[in-house]
This record gives structure tokens, sequence and C-alpha cells, in this order.
């Protein structure tokens, strides 16, 4: 059975992750507005991926014997300065995200809920990837320009 502690910290993660896949499809929307498909693609497929999440944790806690709730989602941002203004955003708000994860982990600590621990690592593990990706990302946007970005455009468009 999981803790009430852990299932409501639980259960704000599942609306941050939902407001996560918000974010990113909002950012899809104005990437394609700008006329970069393969940005918007991109980013389209990331907004999936953290609704995924959403559900993995729901599904994790309920199996637990805990009750997933979906709270209020809180609005996005809807514009941007630029596609690197994107995704240095992108990068800051996984910087953030692998907090709230760390401290997931911390109060399945504090319950000690090895079962949880262990789920939650798994989280921890995609994390340090996801910030690497972004920070990636990034950094080959400075190094190729305003000239670049129509080649990386297409690069980020064919993400499996």
């Amino acid at each position: 059975m999981i803790s009430k502690k852990l299932q409501d910290a639980i259960n704000c993660q599942i609306v941050a992750e939902m407001w996560s896949s918000n974010l990113y499809l909002s950012m899809s929307f104005y990437l394609q507005k700008e006329g970069f498909d393969g940005f918007a693609s991109w980013m389209l497929k990331q907004s999936q991926e953290e609704l995924g999440h959403a559900y993995d944790l729901a599904n994790y806690m309920m199996k637990r014997g805990g009750i997933a709730k979906v709270d209020k989602v809180d609005v996005v941002p809807q514009d941007w300065e630029s596609v690197q203004a994107v995704f240095e955003d992108v990068y800051e708000h996984e910087c953030r995200v692998s907090a709230m994860i760390d401290e997931l982990v911390n109060v399945a600590a504090e319950e000690k809920d090895k079962a949880s621990q262990d789920f939650l690592w798994g989280y921890v593990r995609e994390q340090v990837e996801e910030e690497a990706t972004a920070k990636g990302i990034v950094d080959k946007i400075r190094i190729c320009g305003k000239e670049g970005l129509l080649f990386l455009d297409d690069k980020m468009g064919q993400r499996q």
C-alpha cells in the first residue's frame, strides 16, 4: 500500500507531467507557425512522451492501492522569441522536472517505500537523458546559428 504522503506527491507530479505535455504542445504549435516543421514534430513527440509519464505514474500508484487524481493544469506559455529561446526553455524546464523527480525519490525514501524508490529511479535515469538531450539541442542551435537552423530542423523532424 502506498502512503498518503507519497500518493499526494505523485498526484502533484502527474499534474506537472500534464503541464509539461501542454507546454511542449504549445511549443510545437509555435514552431510550426514559424515554419519549423521538424522542430514542431520533435516537440509533438515530446508532448506525447510527457503525457505518457503521467499515465505511467498513475498506473503505478493504482497498482499500489493509491488513488490517481487529475487536478487543474495551469496555462502554459504561448509564444517565444526564437527557436533557441524555445529550447533554452525546454532545458530549464527539464532541469526543474529533474528536481521534482529527485524530491519524489526523497519522499519515497522517507516513507521507507523501496518499491516506489525503485520505480522512481527509472524516472531519474530518464530525466538525465532528457536534460542532456535538451542541452545538446541548445548547444547545436548556438553552434549552427540562423544559417544552420533549416538543416537542424530537418534532422529534428527525423525523430522516431
